[in-house]
């Protein structure tokens, strides 16, 4: 079991490319376990790019290639032996719009346990109050668990997608700008539960919104085309960066 002192994803010299694009650019980083970490910077800067390669997602994407090593608790998460669907199961995704699947909200909850061969039907039961009260959905849907997950509100349907990704138990959970696509109040949830969540799990995010990371994050990583500029405790990045041209990006200067 780790400790919050300690490392949960380290990125060491990762250079990626989009064929002969180089997207990102000699990215060393390590996330702590149970905190939250937060990418900020603008729009093509690469911060999406690096977050989906903490679970392998740009694998299927042609011409994609990695230089460099992503370490899981220690492990090369690229190395030849690695099952990448082992990885996702310990690195879960929340992503920018929430995709519930077709279903009911009790069986958007099962469905990764279905697939690791969980079947008993007082398991499943356990593991949907479980998640859905971790992500903060419980009292909201504890009566209506067979209702479709798509006639939830946005911001619920959101947190039903958290509760998914929890019902694995894995140790990070990533999420891709997660509130961007919902009201102030939703989004306010969702902070909420990250908040709540911290010191249990680790949360790596990105975000357009700088107030939200200074609101949730303990650690901020700025990236600019396609560079890590500078990385740090989130209060002090932006209460003293250390780079001009961070500096510049925290008081609207561009970007």
């Amino acid at each position: 079991m780790v400790t919050a002192t300690q490392t949960a994803i380290s990125a060491q010299n990762v250079d990626f490319y989009y064929g002969d694009f180089q997207a990102l650019k000699n990215i060393s980083l390590d996330m702590q376990a149970r905190k939250t970490t937060a990418f900020i910077g603008p729009s093509g800067c690469g911060k999406s790019t690096f977050l989906k390669l903490l679970n392998r997602m740009q694998d299927m994407v042609p011409g994609a290639r990695l230089a460099g090593r992503i370490l899981l608790d220690g492990t090369d998460m690229y190395a030849p032996e690695a099952d990448p669907v082992a990885i996702r199961r310990r690195v879960g995704m929340v992503f920018q719009k929430p995709n519930p699947f077709p279903k009911s909200i009790y069986d958007n909850i099962c469905y990764g346990p279905r697939l690791i061969g969980i079947r008993k039907a007082a398991d499943l039961d356990i593991i949907v109050e479980k998640a859905l009260r971790a992500a903060a959905l419980w009292d909201e849907v504890k009566d209506s668990l067979d209702k479709s997950a798509m006639a939830l509100s946005g911001g619920q349907q959101q947190r039903v997608c958290i509760a998914r990704a929890l019902a694995l138990e894995p140790e990070v959970i990533l999420m891709d700008e997660p509130t961007s696509a919902l009201d102030p109040i939703a989004t306010s949830k969702v902070e909420d539960w990250i908040q709540e969540a911290a010191g249990n799990l680790t949360i790596i995010m990105v975000t357009h919104n700088m107030q939200q990371a200074a609101r949730v994050s303990d650690f901020t990583a700025f990236f600019f085309l396609g560079e890590l500029i500078e990385y740090g405790p989130t209060d002090d990045l932006f209460t003293s960066p250390r780079k001009k041209q961070t500096e510049n990006y925290i008081t609207g200067r561009f970007g």
